[in-house]
């Protein structure tokens, strides 16, 4: 066995984020993050007709913000930002409105969570055009989870359509 110690030389990333770069991916962060909490708030709260489907869909948009999070994060992690998940951050910072307390009746869960998508879909709409500006790479996150969310909106708004 080699007694060698070997040193690994300091990475250095080939691209780092401007403040206004990390400034939009911050934002992104905070209202995905805050989506999948307050998807989750209405998921376990949600009651009436068609609970089972929707109980179910709330956890695919959950899926996806989480998704959102971690991809966000470890984006900003390799261009050289530090994300803040905090919740006090999140909280104070989200463009996602407030979660309903206690018991939602399905069809306020549906509005309400469709209204909290497009919160943070308008929040990655904003930004897009300026991130794609400073790194395109991160701009391709944005328009994936802003495809996936769009779709998400969609399903579930039309839940609430009557004839």
């Amino acid at each position: 066995m080699s007694m060698k110690t070997v040193k690994n030389p300091a990475v250095v990333p080939t691209f780092t984020a401007s403040q206004a770069l990390a400034t939009n991916l911050q934002r992104a962060l905070v209202d995905i993050t805050a989506l999948s909490l307050v998807g989750k708030q209405i998921h376990w709260n949600v009651v009436g007709p068609n609970f089972r489907d929707l109980h179910l869909n709330l956890d695919e948009v959950v899926v996806i913000a989480r998704e959102g999070s971690d991809t966000l994060a470890e984006r900003m992690r390799a261009i050289n930002v530090f994300p803040d998940g905090r919740p006090g951050t999140v909280a104070a910072q989200t463009s996602v409105p407030v979660a309903p307390e206690g018991a939602v009746i399905t069809s306020d869960a549906v509005d309400y969570i469709v209204a909290a998508i497009n919160a943070v879909v308008t929040t990655l709409r904003e930004i897009h055009d300026d991130v794609d500006e400073a790194d395109p790479s991160s701009s391709g996150i944005l328009e994936d989870f802003t495809q996936r969310l769009e779709q998400q909106s969609w399903f579930l708004s039309a839940q609430n359509y009557s004839a």
